[in-house]
This record gives structure tokens, sequence and C-alpha cells, in this order.
């Protein structure tokens, strides 16, 4: 996190140090009122029944009076401008450009300036910034602002905190970097930039949090960085540096947040790691890391988050080196790391423990009791031979969130107090062999998002009653009956290859939010007009392979994001509406139209949706075709 004070404290501060007996230069007061004038024509305000971040600027008050986003100094020059989140929200944005806020460049004495969150577009204008020589805190995140991030800016020797996040700036940064000798933050996540980082980086002696993560840095990671001692957060995360780990960060004894992940990193991992004596979070997974895990990152004794391996890993944990956490891990994550043998006892050692992934291993045997006791909020373990029952009691816990247990060898009847996990948002249980009734006790899971319990041998005739499931956004059963009804809040239904007979629920029609409907290769029956969903936001409809009857209605047009459309091998009749052309959306047509309006009953071939997201506490859980995994946030 930043080291500068909250712009609200700095803003109260400010006020509170302003001396009213002065008035404001006058040529800054107009150069706001131009900025309000800008702001009125574009959105064409026409108050009091618009809103207005400016209404308390008047043209006959002083602006150090304006008690709405200015502040000013001891001598009445405006020091502080907070236009965060000024942008009025709306169905249909209007693009607007950074000149709604030219005026800027005549109130040479900002010390802080943010606009961020606002949307804005285009370039940046860097002769206007090349006269607020006085910034020491400049804010720009989360706009789109696209080109080269102006040299003017790396002049601003006074800066000590530049937040130029979530934009779309491209190019490389160059050597002007190194004129910044006052920072102490510089973030430029999520933009366009590539090539090298500068080794005038080394210049910034101050800098204590850098976050270049979400570019298109390349090459190596320049040893200079190793100068800044007190440096304590640096993100390099989702970029294309390919090298070994540098020996410079080694060097940075104050660091306490190190992600490098998902880069091209080679190589060992150092064994001066352990000597880095503040590190609380240290994040290397998805690289081409080779070697063991070595014992000595568990010695760490600050360490609370470790992420390490990642989909292709060649890294190896030894199951049987002594390992003894000294430290309190709270997230744990070793994907794909060919950890085999059980689940290590060790890990029980980190009472404070919140977070563990160990999927895509070859771990065997029980889900371990010991294990079932933590107060885990995550348990990650697909794809791997784990074998036997659930235990119960890991089902009576009040904090766990996610169990992902796919592709595994668990078999049994799920236990009857599943639905005891009432804190419950993610469970998948698909590719194991569990078997019986589907318990009841599941309707009351009252805040689950995502349910798959697909590719096992679930029997009997009960029914699922999900209505209580206020979140639930996918819903995957492939196997077992079909429930009853459906949250109205389910964006995924996918209820494909089973054997489900019967008509549909009538509820299905008031799936406002549904997206993705796939019924294919079932025995439902009842007429196809009857039981069209509802919403608007439906991207794909796969019935193929089914008994339904009637007709293809018109209404079908109504579906303007349809993108896929399979109705193949049932029994429908009649001609195909003209009104379908009108699915301009449609990027595929799986359905095959003759000359004579039938319909072909050969099968499309279709995937799953390709990505969901869900944002669980500072995770975000990244589900694509089979659930690919977690990915914590920076």
């Amino acid at each position: 996190m930043a080291t500068i004070p909250p712009l609200i404290i700095f803003f109260l501060l400010v006020n509170s140090i302003s001396i009213l007996s002065f008035s404001c230069p006058l040529d800054q007061k107009q150069a706001l009122l131009n900025i309000k004038s800008n702001f009125n024509t574009i959105f064409n305000v026409t108050p009091p029944d618009f809103y207005n971040p400016f209404q308390s600027w008047s043209p006959n008050s002083d602006c150090c009076s304006w008690q709405q986003r200015v502040g000013c100094g001891e001598t009445a020059t405006v020091i502080l401008l907070n236009f965060a989140d000024i942008m009025p929200t709306s169905d249909n944005p209007t693009s607007v450009f950074f000149d709604i806020l030219t005026p800027l460049s005549h109130i040479r004495s900002l010390e802080l300036l943010d606009i961020s969150r606002n949307d804005l577009v285009g370039e940046i204008p860097g002769d206007g910034f090349g006269n607020l020589t006085q910034l020491v805190h400049l804010d720009m995140s989360e706009n789109n602002f696209n080109g080269f991030i102006p040299y003017q800016i790396f002049g601003l020797t006074n800066l000590r905190y530049l937040h130029m996040s979530y934009n779309l700036f491209e190019g490389n940064l160059g050597p002007e970097l190194g004129k910044l000798q006052n920072l102490e933050l510089l973030d430029l996540t999520n933009n366009s930039l590539t090539g090298n980082i500068p080794q005038e980086i080394g210049n910034l002696k101050d800098l204590r949090h850098v976050d270049f993560s979400n570019n298109f840095f390349s090459g190596g990671i320049p040893d200079s960085i190793g100068t800044m001692k007190d440096l304590e957060v640096l993100y390099l995360s989702f970029n294309s540096f390919s090298m070994e780990i540098p020996t410079a960060i080694g060097r940075l004894p104050n660091i306490t947040k190190l992600a490098l992940n998902h880069n091209k990193l080679t190589g060992l991992i150092p064994s001066w790691i352990q000597n880095l004596s503040s590190l609380v979070d240290l994040r290397l997974q998805n690289n081409n890391l080779t070697g063991e895990i070595p014992a000595f990152i568990f010695n760490i004794t600050t360490l609370t988050r470790f992420f390490i391996g990642g989909k292709g890993s060649k890294l190896i944990l030894n199951n049987k080196a002594k390992i003894i956490s000294k430290g309190s891990l709270t997230s744990l994550s070793m994907p794909s790391c060919r950890i085999s043998s059980q689940i290590p006892e060790w890990i029980s050692s980190n009472t404070e423990l919140e977070y563990l992934d160990l999927s895509g291993n070859k771990l065997e045997g029980p889900f371990p009791n010991w294990l079932a006791e933590m107060d885990l909020h995550i348990i990650i373990l697909f794809d791997n031979k784990l074998t036997g029952s659930i235990p119960q009691h890991l089902l009576e816990s009040t904090t766990l969130h996610i169990l992902h247990l796919s592709r595994n060898n668990f078999s049994g009847e799920l236990p009857e107090n599943i639905g005891n996990a009432g804190s419950m948002k993610i469970l998948m249980l698909s590719g194991n062999n569990f078997s019986g009734q589907i318990p009841m006790s599941m309707s009351n899971m009252y805040r689950l998002e995502l349910l798959d319990l697909s590719i096992n041998k679930f029997s009997g005739h009960n029914f699922l009653d999900l209505s209580l499931a206020s979140s639930l956004i996918y819903l995957d059963l492939f196997s077992g009956k079909i429930p009853t009804t459906f949250p109205t809040t389910t964006e995924v239904l996918y209820l494909g290859g089973n054997k489900f007979s019967g008509h549909l629920p009538r509820n299905l029609n008031n799936l406002v939010k549904l997206q993705h409907l796939d019924l294919h290769d079932n025995d439902i029956t009842g007429y196809f007009q009857d039981f069209l969903p509802e919403s608007p936001d439906l991207q794909v409809l796969v019935l193929r392979n089914n008994s339904f009857e009637g007709f293809i209605p018109t209404t079908i047009s109504n579906f303007s994001n349809l993108q896929i459309l399979d109705l193949s091998g049932s029994n429908l009749s009649g001609s195909i509406p003209l009104e379908i052309a009108k699915l301009t959306s449609m990027i595929q047509a799986p359905v095959h139209m003759s000359t004579s309006g039938s319909i072909d009953n050969n099968a499309f071939d279709y995937s799953r949706p390709k990505e969901m997201r869900f944002d669980i506490e500072d995770l975000i859980v990244n589900w694509k075709s089979n659930f690919q995994g977690l990915s914590s946030q920076s």
C-alpha cells in the first residue's frame, strides 16, 4: 500500500490551515470556473435536477471557500484539487477527453491533483502538465488515457506520489524516469508499456512502492533496483521478464511484498531469499523456475503469503524433506509442484491459514482430519488422486467459502450435513465417484454462487430446491435430477448430457439474468415456444437432441445478444421465422437451415462459457471451462 496519507486526510489538513482573510488569485478562480463551464457544456447540466460536482462554485465567491473539491494553502493559492469520480454514471456514457481539464495548467501552485476514476480518454497534453512544477501528489489512475506518457511529467521533480495505473499508456519508459528523485510511490500497473525498465530507476532512492504489473515489459530486471534500500513493495507480475531472479533484489533489506509471478523467469529459487527478513508476501508462480522448492522458504518467520508453481511448473516439493514451518502462513498456493503421497502434515502448524491450493499434484490418500478441522476459507485440491469420503466436520465450518475437489477419486455419499456449510459460495465436486442421493440439505446453502456436481454417480428421485440460493450464478449438475426451481440470479445453467425427462420448471422464464442455457441430450418434452427464458442477455441457447415440439416463435428475435443457437435433433415443426435474421450478434450459426425451412439434425459441437469471474474477499476466482483455478490480487 502507498505510504502517502489518504487524500481525504490531506484535504482536511489543507483546509484547516487555510487563511480565509486572503482571496484566491483571480486567474486560478477563472481557470476553475472554466472547468465547471466545460463540464456543464458536455453534460448539458440543468441544475438542480442533475448531478453537479461543482454546484458550490460561484463567480461571486472566493474559490477558497468552495467546499467541494478545492483546497487552498496559507497564502490562499489553490494547492489541492480532488476531481476523482466527477463524471456522472450513465447507461450511455459520453466519451470525455482530457480537454475538459485543460485550464488546470494555469493553477501553477497545485501540489495535489487527483483526476482518477473518470474514464477520461485521449492523450495527456504534456505542455500543460509541464507548468505544474509544485505537484507532490498526482493520481491519474482508472481512466482511458492512451499514447505515450508525456516526458514533461518526468520533469515534475517534487513528485512523491505518481499513480497512473489502469490506463492505456504505451511505449517505453525512458531514462527521464530517473529525474523523479523524490518519488516514494510509482504505480503504472495495467497499461501497455513495453521494453526494459531503465537502469535510471536506481536513482529513485526514496521509492517505497513500485508496481509495474500487468504490462508488456520484457528483458531483464535492472541491477540498479538493488540500490533502493527503502523499497518495501515491488510488483512486477504479469510481464515478460526473462532471466534468473536477480540478486539485486536480495539487497533490499526492507522488502515486504515481492510479486514476480506470471513472467518467464528461469533457474533455481535463490538462497538469498531466506535473508529477506521482512518478507510478508512472496509470489513466484507461473514462471519457468526449476528445481526443488527449498525448505528455507518456510523458515522466514514474517512470511504470511506464499505462491509458487502453476500450470506447466517444473518445480518440485520434496514431501520427504523435513519442513518445519516457522512462519504463520495465511495463504499457501503450490499447484503443479509434483507433490506426491499424502497432503503434507506440516501445513497444520500454520494455524492462521485461510487459503490452501495444492491442485494439480500427485496427492493420494484420504482428506486428512487435521485439515478438515482447520478454519480455512478456501480449499483447492482438484486434479489429484485423493480417495475416501468428505469428512463431516469439514462441512460444519462457518468460514469455508470455496471447496474445489473436482477430478479426484472421492467416493461415497455426500454428508447429510453439507447444508450446514452456510458460508459456502463455490462448491465444485465434479469428476469423482460420489453416489447416492444429493442431500436435500443443500437447499439451505443460500450463499452459493457456483455449484458443480457433474460427472458423478448420483441417483434418486428427490428434486433439489435451490430457490434460496439468491446469489447462484453457475449451476452444473450433469447427473442426478433436475431442480424444480432456480434462483433468478442464475447466469449459467448447464444441465446437458443427462437423462432428464418431462417438462422444465415453469420459473425458467423468470431467469432474467441468464446468459448461457444448455440442456442438450436429454429427453425434455413440452412446447418450445412456452418455456423460452425472457433474459435479454442470453448469449448461448443449446437445446439439441431433446423431445421438444411446437415451433420457433417470432419473439426469438428479442435475444439480440444471442451468439450460439442449437435446436437440432428435436421435433420442432413449421417454418423458420424471418425474424431470426435479426440475431446480428450471431458469431456462429449451429442451426443448419435448408431452403425448405427445415432444421438439420446434425449436432453442433460447442464449448462451455470461456470465462467467469467471482470476487471473493481479496481473491479473484477465474472459472475457465472446467475452472482452472484462483489468482490472488496484488
